[in-house]
């Protein structure tokens, strides 16, 4: 019988009974999730305000109420999926493994604690309700019998044989888009795989041969509208391609963002004449952009900015300093924010420019009058490379101010984060599926006392709670590029799969290194490139500690 600690397999004629378990956990977790809102509301109001002091105070509570919010949208995004696969007869034993495993994990880790991180466990009595035992049924029997040694062992031997899956296990995707992971998988294993890590150990450019392939197979114009030459493909197009160009490595999965983001950002900003003549240069890749937006010690406070952007007649000129510029020297626009209104030493005063620049090379990286940069050094996402740049009299011409208008940057920059974050969620996932492959190619070939080390469970089990947790972050990622594409509001939904995906990155990442053993800590081994790749998703487009505190105050407001 299913859930039985003996017993892990379940018959089609037992399905009902898992996905009604399962079905009926979850409004255990949302009462859960309303309670330690309530709480925190009242300990946090001032007046009828939510007061953003208090809420720094008490970090722990806050970010907690974000993750317990995050599982219990996750595990509603896996009883979707679930729902959906059996209806469509697609339910197998490897998806009902995944699920019930899943379930019995995160509902043990709700009331036991949420790791926020290694060394961070939030426990509800964190968020004002003491200590809490579950009273509904199926809770505990998932929490007593979901993920079991056997469940684990189990679902890895199915892993073992349908190696090379995509996913391990069925996505939920439809035909199309499965078509999509099938066409990039395949040019990741066979342009990418093969030569990613020698291009980390140069700390090398991605070639330009890459860039140009991905051009002639649409990658930067893929959520284009067609009227400016892009391919009008939803963002969970975007979603599939940056997951298994990731998986292949994180830089040339980060190339299809950049100009993501300038779209985004030129899209719902520009002017028209902006979209008709960036826009299809963007799509063909024409054109490569780069974001410069922080700067030395601002970090995420963005309304901090000093950069400062002088107008006279016709043109800006612009003064200051940015940090953390990803691609920056062989790029030809900037997507520019700085500060126009002198006055000012907020938000309010920041306009976004799109800014020109001549492509540099490795002799002469910032060709261009008036910017000056050099390279930072960095463990990993070394693809691209990272800089920091000086301005002191560049020059920009008033036509390529967003939208025609001053003080309107930082709200053009917002309207880019829900997309911006379902990337950085999407590229971990293939971060983490690649450590998953890695690490289970590995403990398939390496023999220790007379048999693959694969057969221990201490190993299968972290396969095992790999493959899980890239699920869980998958579902709650496509669930999010669907908000997108259906015109809702969805930062909150696209910070959970950033929050959540970063983790499962550097989670698999880590136990990946830690089936190769001391050959994991070799450089010649992929995995030790695969570690560093992951440590900056929690990093980049918003650290896992403000997007926890954004997170909690759209809960809380």
């Amino acid at each position: 019988m299913a859930l039985d600690n003996h017993d892990t397999q379940m018959t089609p004629a037992l399905l009902p009974e898992l996905l009604t378990l399962t079905a009926a956990a979850i409004p255990a977790a949302q009462d859960l999730q309303e309670r330690a809102k309530a709480a925190l509301r009242v300990e946090f109001l001032d007046g009828d305000r939510i007061s953003g002091a208090k809420i720094d105070a008490n970090q722990t509570a806050a970010h907690g109420l974000a993750w317990l919010a995050t599982y219990v949208e996750a595990l509603r995004q896996m009883q979707k999926w679930a729902t959906s696969l059996c209806d469509e007869g697609k339910f197998g034993e490897m998806e009902q493994l995944i699920l019930q495993i899943s379930f019995g994990e995160y509902l043990s880790q709700i009331y036991g604690g949420i790791p926020m991180n290694q060394g961070e466990i939030v426990r509800l009595s964190d968020l004002g309700l003491g200590l809490v035992q579950p009273s509904e049924q199926s809770v505990t029997k998932l929490m007593l019998s979901g993920n079991t040694v056997q469940a684990r062992t189990r679902l890895v031997e199915l892993m073992r044989d349908n190696h090379g899956h995509a996913t391990f296990g069925a996505s939920g995707l439809d035909d199309e888009l499965e078509m999509v992971r099938d066409q990039f998988r395949r040019y990741a294993d066979e342009k990418v795989v093969p030569f990613a890590h020698e291009w980390h150990l140069k700390d090398e450019l991605i070639p330009m041969s890459v860039i140009d392939e991905l051009a002639e197979m649409g990658v930067f114009g893929l959520t284009i509208p067609e009227e400016f030459g892009g391919f009008g493909f939803p963002k969970a197009a975007m979603v599939v391609v940056s997951e298994e160009l990731s998986r292949g490595y994180i830089g040339v999965g980060s190339l299809g963002t950049r100009s993501e983001i300038a779209a985004e950002l030129i899209l719902s900003g520009g002017t028209q004449a902006q979209k008709e003549n960036w826009l299809p240069k963007l799509a063909s890749a024409q054109t490569l952009p780069t974001a410069v937006f922080t700067e030395p010690n601002t970090g995420s406070d963005l309304g901090g900015l000093r950069t400062r952007a002088v107008k006279d007649g016709e043109t800006y000129t612009v003064t200051g300093n940015k940090t953390w510029i990803t691609h920056a020297a062989r790029t030809n626009l900037m997507t520019l924010l700085a500060r126009t209104d002198s006055a000012t030493s907020d938000y309010k005063g920041l306009s976004m420019f799109l800014a020109e620049k001549t492509a540099g090379d490795d002799a002469n990286p910032f060709p261009t009058d008036g910017m000056t940069g050099g390279e930072i050094e960095v463990l990993g996402y070394r693809g691209m490379k990272e800089y920091e740049l000086a301005f002191d009299g560049f020059k920009v011409d008033a036509a390529n101010l967003l939208g025609g208008e001053e003080g309107k940057g930082f709200k053009q920059l917002m309207e880019t984060f829900e997309s911006a974050r379902i990337q950085t969620a999407a590229r971990a996932i293939g971060v983490a599926q690649n450590a998953l492959e890695v690490g289970m190619q590995y403990a398939e070939d390496r023999k220790q006392f007379g048999k693959s080390i694969i057969e221990f469970p201490r190993v299968s089990g972290k396969l095992a709670m790999m493959a899980v947790e890239i699920m869980v972050a998958r579902q709650l990622t496509y669930f999010s590029a669907w908000e997108k594409d259906n015109g809702h509001r969805c930062d909150v939904e696209a910070g959970m799969a950033k929050l959540l995906g970063a983790r499962v990155a550097w989670a698999a990442a880590d136990n990946a290194l830690q089936i190769h053993g001391g050959n994991g800590f070799a450089l010649e081994y992929q995995i030790s490139r695969i570690l560093c790749d992951a440590r900056i998703l929690n990093i980049f487009e918003g650290a896992g500690e403000i997007q926890a505190q954004v997170i909690a105050r759209r809960l809380l407001a």
